[in-house]
């Protein structure tokens, strides 16, 4: 059968995207999961801030990458678990080990605290992962981008933690979505099931807030419960 020419070309231009140092680098760091900012990546790729702009659009270009715009910073990420596998075996042909993402956050704080009125920090990515996993919710394709809505188990189940489901729908706020973890950045739950969530977990003294601080302490009770109902080791 003859080569597609549009299909070569489109290999040609990933192949070329990837292969310029700066841009493997910056590919590289994000395999891990985890997103950057534009000017982590530049100290990365060891190029100015200016010119990783330039190499991120070529990237985001060829869909090798894409942007989550938070407030006032810009995340990028993998675009997904394709470009990952594409990039393990690149590094397995050439034989190469790489780092891994260092967190910088006060380990008091990157363990669980507060963000606005949700739950932060790998105590609350864990728990997203968990929703996810034991498919509590689920993508919204309707509301697009980040959003999330809950399947019917989830109503069920989230309803048995205490969570009030009806009052976090009639708020006029977004309901569900991936709030980007600027210290684990992975995302962890935000919007009004994730204040619900929050609300649930302090009435019931599963965490408890420091009076200083954002920082959340999971307490004894909290790791039990989470066991039992959720069949988490924290």
């Amino acid at each position: 059968m003859p080569a597609d020419p549009g299909e070569d070309a489109a290999v040609s231009r990933i192949a070329a995207a990837i292969g310029e140092p700066a841009r493997t680098r910056m590919l590289y760091c994000l395999l891990d999961g985890h997103a950057r900012t534009s000017t982590e990546l530049a100290m990365v790729a060891e190029v100015t801030p200016s010119t990783a702009s330039v190499h991120l659009n070529r990237l985001r270009e060829e869909n090798l990458v894409r942007v989550l715009v938070q407030g006032r910073h810009r995340y990028y990420s993998l675009t997904g678990p394709k470009v990952a596998r594409a990039l393990e075996g690149l590094s397995v042909l050439a034989g190469g080990a790489r780092t891994h993402f260092v967190p910088t956050a006060p380990s008091r704080l990157r363990a669980a605290r507060s963000c606005y009125d949700h739950m932060a920090g790998a105590f609350a990515v864990v728990l997203h992962d968990r929703f996810m996993a034991l498919r509590w919710i689920k993508s919204d394709r309707k509301a697009g981008g980040n959003a999330y809505e809950t399947t019917s188990d989830g109503m069920k189940a989230f309803a048995a933690l205490g969570v009030d489901i009806d009052a976090a729908l009639a708020t006029r706020r977004r309901f569900a979505y991936a709030c980007l973890d600027w210290s684990e950045r992975r995302p962890h739950l935000g919007g009004a099931l994730g204040a619900a969530l929050l609300h649930m977990a302090l009435k019931r003294k599963w965490v408890e807030q420091d009076l200083d601080s954002r920082a959340l302490t999971v307490t004894g009770l909290g790791r039990r419960e989470m066991r039992a109902r959720l069949d988490l080791e924290l």
